[in-house]
């Protein structure tokens, strides 16, 4: 039964299970994966975790996922803990999610469901929404065999003429198909309007600054450092999930367009992966990416390289100028700082220190000022017919000043940064 919370609502008492299936190794040690299930549930408001379990499977059961005798043991402690919600670390079926609900007469959601809950409850911008009720969509398509069960033995229809339940199912799956043509319509006009404002935002003369970072890694916290924005920062996961952009003017008198970007996260929910490409797509207009790292995480090194992977994946290379700020270095014991300290200051692109005291934050922004150099020079450049390419490039990309055909081509007048002479030389040579 929900408790009630007085005027903050209901509180539902939840139960964290993490499958350590022996056939599916992973490299995150089962301890800290279910830490971070925790961590997302507690994301979730009015959710209170009242345990978290580590079940060891030697593989995953078809049917219902965990064996009969771990379902039974399982069902005594939710019913002792009076729980009336079960979170799933790991992907589950819809076969087994039904059954498993059956079991135990609780509701049940995976990884999915709860990503797509804390990400629905967080979305504010319009594309926010759409993406968040596009993925749901998707996720709940696939989910249409729990909401007809009770016609199970209807379903006896003879050729291409389905049950009753079929049926059913079939008009239900028809219904969602034409809602997601809607939504992505509908995404398809917001994102235009998106790609208008990065066109408009490249021909102001500031540089974007894009934090990137795993989630609750400490993005926020910075960004409300450097722009006194009430952005909103706490020790949760996806605290931050549409992107926020300012103008802000670093402490060494550098104006810059600084974004905050949506903290990414180890096995991501495929139906969630479009979402997270058009959130990050701001990423890809970066002068230079802060990858923002929780230093005093056990796991570091495996959400470091979680980044990374997402970061190439989006397609971000090695032309854009890229630094790391080892954060949170407040929480760590002193002999461990020092030897941090030590490994950071053996390299010029990585920073220790914390967003919340301001620790090492000088020596970081004064390198973030250095790698900004964005002075802005005139150039006259000849394009011919052929080199249309080249030319939509700077139209989308620089200030043209000036414009005339010749008996060539095109005779453009452009002012423009280093970078970007660097950038359309670059794709001059490739066409």
């Amino acid at each position: 039964m929900a408790v009630d919370r007085g005027d903050a609502g209901p509180v539902t008492r939840a139960l964290v299970l993490h499958p350590d299936i022996r056939t599916a190794p992973s490299a995150r040690l089962p301890e800290n994966a279910l830490a971070e299930a925790i961590a997302l549930a507690q994301a979730l408001p009015g959710l209170e975790v009242v345990e978290g379990l580590i079940v060891r499977l030697p593989k995953a059961k078809a049917g219902m996922l965990f064996g009969s005798g771990k379902v039974g043991e399982l069902g005594a402690a939710i019913r002792a803990a009076d729980v009336e919600l079960v979170l799933i670390d790991g992907p589950v079926t819809p076969v087994q999610q039904r059954n498993l609900e059956r079991e135990w007469d609780v509701k049940l959601l995976d990884r999915t469901g709860l990503i797509l809950e804390i990400f629905a409850d967080r979305a504010r911008t319009r594309e926010g929404v759409l993406q968040v009720e596009l993925a749901a969509l998707s996720y709940q398509r696939t989910r249409l065999v729990r909401a007809w069960t009770h016609l199970e033995r209807q379903r006896g229809g003879l050729g291409f003429v389905g049950g009753p339940g079929e049926t059913q199912i079939e008009a239900d799956r028809r219904a969602i198909d034409t809602q997601m043509v809607r939504l992505r319509r509908q995404l398809e006009k917001v994102s235009r309007t998106r790609e208008l404002h990065r066109a408009a935002r490249r021909k102001v003369p500031f540089p974007v600054v894009a934090l990137v970072g795993y989630t609750n890694a400490g993005k926020s916290t910075l960004f409300n450092r450097l722009t006194g924005a009430n952005v909103l920062a706490r020790d949760m996961l996806f605290a931050t999930l549409d992107p926020t952009m300012r103008a802000v003017r670093l402490p060494m008198g550098k104006d810059v367009i600084l974004s905050d970007t949506v903290g990414f996260i180890s096995d991501l929910p495929t139906q969630l992966v479009a979402a997270f490409r058009a959130t990050l797509e701001e990423v890809l207009e970066a002068d230079l990416i802060v990858h923002v790292r929780d230093i005093a995480h056990p796991e570091t090194e495996e959400q470091a390289r979680n980044v990374r992977d997402i970061l190439a994946d989006l397609g971000v290379g090695p032309q854009t100028a890229l630094i790391e700020l080892w954060n949170k270095a407040d929480l760590l014991p002193e002999a461990q700082r020092a030897a941090l300290a030590q490994r950071a200051g053996a390299r010029d692109d990585v920073f220790l220190g914390s967003a919340v005291t301001g620790e090492g934050l000088e020596a970081l922004f004064a390198v973030m000022t250095a790698l900004l150099d964005d002075t802005r020079h005139s150039a006259e450049l000849d394009l011919t017919y052929a080199e249309g390419r080249a030319r939509a490039w700077l139209h989308a990309h620089v200030q043209v000043i000036e414009e005339r055909e010749t008996d060539t081509g095109h005779h453009i007048q452009v002012v423009w940064t280093d970078r970007q002479k660097r950038s359309f030389e670059s794709l001059r040579r490739s066409s």
